[in-house]
């Protein structure tokens, strides 16, 4: 039975991220899973609040740590900061190197272990994910398929006349390849691919916390390329 998860940021669509006046978090992590057998199609509910977990210096410390690689999330129950579900925090990143992100409970449990190393690193032509949750095998995911990222390169002048008649009709820009599976050595477990408010993450095996798809959906989002948009950029 798969659950689907993604981001749902109401300024986004609107062009405007300010902060709402009486101090709730409004950008949201959304679930969907299938009714169940009488009603059937799917169901839609926020599993969380999701925002930036600032350091002593503000946004402006948030955002220079991030150009070395780190992240550092909040996932709450509530819009109003009551209930913590879950924190992202940085175990270790290099600039344009590897990354390893740690998932931990309310209580300060680990969840999970989330690594990413970047394309062209470690021996692979693909930026990779490696997510371990507590008690689980591991599943690895590549970004996009190699057929794609073939037509991509080989059709690289064609994306750039897009991209720049894109630039001055204001329409949309070509993007990459950016779906990514994981697998673990028995199974296709995680899809990381296009949804209804922008890309979604469905887990595909039912043993998955859903506060580490969250996490993970919130990681992966924020590494979204120079072509996107990244959730946690900006003050």
């Amino acid at each position: 039975m798969s659950t689907t998860v993604w981001i749902h940021d109401p300024g986004r669509k609107s062009g405007k991220a300010e902060r709402p006046k009486d101090g709730r978090v409004w950008r949201e992590i959304r679930a969907a899973g299938p009714r169940g057998r009488e009603g059937g199609g799917s169901e839609e509910a926020t599993l969380g609040y999701l925002e930036r977990d600032l350091p002593s210096g503000g946004p402006d410390a948030y955002l220079a740590a991030r150009k070395e690689g780190a992240r550092t999330f909040l996932l709450w129950a509530d819009a109003y900061r009551q209930h913590l579900l879950a924190r992202v925090v940085t175990r270790s990143a290099t600039k344009g190197g590897t990354a390893v992100f740690e998932v931990l409970g309310a209580r300060g449990e680990t969840l999970a272990v989330v690594s990413r190393n970047p394309a062209l690193h470690g021996g692979h032509g693909r930026s990779r994910w490696t997510v371990e949750q507590a008690g689980r095998p591991a599943a690895v995911g590549v970004k996009g398929h190699l057929f794609w990222w073939w037509v991509w390169w080989l059709l690289l002048p064609l994306w750039v006349a897009i991209a720049l008649g894109s630039f001055v009709a204001g329409g949309d820009i070509a993007r990459m390849p950016r779906s990514i599976r994981w697998k673990t050595s028995q199974e296709e477990v995680l899809v990381w691919h296009s949804g209804t408010d922008d890309f979604a993450l469905t887990a595909l095996a039912d043993w998955w916390d859903p506060r580490v798809t969250a996490a993970l959906a919130a990681l992966v989002k924020s590494y979204d390329g120079w072509l996107g948009t990244p959730w946690d950029e900006g003050k």
